[in-house]
């Protein structure tokens, strides 16, 4: 099995205790307690309504932590400035499996072709996880942030939108190795977003035991994985003592470097 094979099994491990139908490990740290729960920011209409145990920590919580609130209306597809066009900025096979994709999705390059590589690599995520039924009313954290918000909960953001937005603007390239491994590892992902699904889904849960490659470079795990997992750990650290329930993308919490055991750490 290799390494993000078993990466993935201790993921499942951890997460899937025995204790919860959910993804989802405990903390404690110093007077904080801290549900952490392994999201998908896009679901299938099945992961609609959440876990009534789950939706029960939620209101016994004094708030919920998020990587940002994906209901405030910002979004990432903005206004960029024009970049030379992607045919040129690409390698001739990059380019060759983009325009076929495109040519998949219904994307015309032509309207993609001068916008940031990042912008384009998301717009090919988002479109792939539509078509495996995916859709962002059904995301784990956009359905924790609606009941949240319902009952006049407070939210507290880890990044907030706009961090988000530049970091990625901040990439490397304009994000072409975003581009690229979005490319690279494309029937991967899929497979990767079908698993973490039946994580949700299935009960009890698939078997982890299928090995999975990385679908992002070191230096892009580095960004976008491990420097972010620093900061949140620290923010979480300086919380006043409570009761939180914290929704993450699924993937902050295996590997290496993974956000649970960074809390763990005294």
């Amino acid at each position: 099995m290799g390494k993000f094979g078993r990466a993935i099994q201790t993921l499942f491990k951890a997460l899937l205790p025995g204790r919860y139908s959910w993804p989802a490990i405990d903390i404690r740290l110093g007077g904080s307690h801290f549900h952490l729960v392994g999201s998908i920011h896009m679901g299938t209409r099945d992961m609609q309504p959440l876990p009534p145990a789950l939706l029960k920590k939620l209101l016994q919580a004094d708030a919920l932590i998020v990587e940002a609130d994906i209901t405030s209306g910002i979004s990432p597809f903005g206004h960029s400035a024009p970049c030379e066009p992607l045919e040129s900025r690409l390698s001739p096979a990059h380019w060759q499996q983009l325009s076929k994709l495109c040519g998949e999705l219904g994307i015309d390059t032509g309207v993609i072709s001068t916008l940031p590589a990042w912008q384009v690599a998301l717009m090919l995520q988002a479109q792939q996880a539509q078509q495996l039924g995916l859709r962002a009313e059904y995301g784990i954290d956009y359905q924790l942030l609606s009941s949240a918000h319902g009952r006049g909960q407070q939210v507290i953001e880890l990044e907030g939108p706009q961090t988000q937005l530049s970091l990625l603007e901040a990439l490397p390239e304009g994000g072409l190795p975003l581009l690229a491994d979005t490319l690279m590892h494309w029937h991967t992902n899929a497979r990767l977003l079908q698993t973490m699904i039946s994580w949700w889904l299935d009960v009890p849960p698939g078997n982890p035991d299928s090995p999975l490659p990385s679908t992002f470079s070191s230096g892009l795990n580095d960004l976008l994985m491990d420097s972010r997992n620093d900061l949140w750990n620290q923010k979480l650290r300086e919380l006043p003592a409570g009761n939180y329930v914290v929704a993450v993308g699924a993937l902050h919490l295996y590997g290496e470097h993974n956000l649970a055991d960074l809390l763990k750490k005294r």
